[in-house]
């Protein structure tokens, strides 16, 4: 199945077992295929991520597995049934459990190929794919670089691990209030 989403488009593929870290809804679909690829993100870019959660599905559930597709976060359509799911489920949490890179200090994936510039789709399984090997904690040692550059003073500099995902990455009420200054300062929409 990897090497099937390689050849059509995409960067990075993994596997996680994600047993105990999913709500009751969703819990007895333990392991996810963590689809990334490296590109732009635009109207294009999700079309792959789609297609490739398209071809995974099918490729599970002629083998007889149950499968959801939750749609890449730039793809969020509200008032669907999986828009009742976005709040059980993080891509990120998928991508470190396959291994596919860690939260970096800036709360942003990072891969040691393709740092920070991989968008991501996944799909949920029952199916009993061998995970691999999860990331277990942030691996930016001693760069600063996100921190240095952000424009807001926003990123906290604290440093994510599995066993504390929800450690104040990214000062979010900072970050939002200098895009709102911004936007109406530069009159971008």
């Amino acid at each position: 199945m990897k090497r099937e989403l390689l050849d059509h488009g995409a960067t990075i593929v993994g596997v996680a077992g994600l047993r105990g870290f999913l709500s009751g809804e969703i819990a007895h679909l333990d392991r996810a295929v963590s689809i990334g690829v490296d590109r732009k993100l635009n109207e294009d870019t999700l079309a792959l991520l789609v297609k490739l959660q398209k071809r995974t599905v099918r490729f599970l559930k002629a083998r007889g597995h149950r499968t959801l597709a939750i749609p890449p976060d730039s793809d969020r359509k509200k008032g669907t049934f999986i828009s009742q799911l976005y709040s059980l489920f993080n891509h990120k949490m998928a991508a470190t459990s396959a291994g596919l890179g860690w939260i970096g200090k800036n709360g942003l994936l990072i891969n040691p190929e393709h740092g920070p510039r991989l968008s991501l789709a996944t799909v949920l399984t029952d199916a009993q794919i061998r995970p691999d090997h999860p990331i277990e904690r942030c691996l930016c040692g001693e760069c600063v670089l996100c921190i240095k550059h952000c424009p807001s003073q926003a990123v906290t500099g604290a440093e994510w691990s599995r066993s504390d995902p929800f450690v104040e990455l990214v000062r979010l009420d900072s970050c939002r209030g200098h895009k709102k200054n911004k936007r109406q300062t530069e009159g971008k929409p």
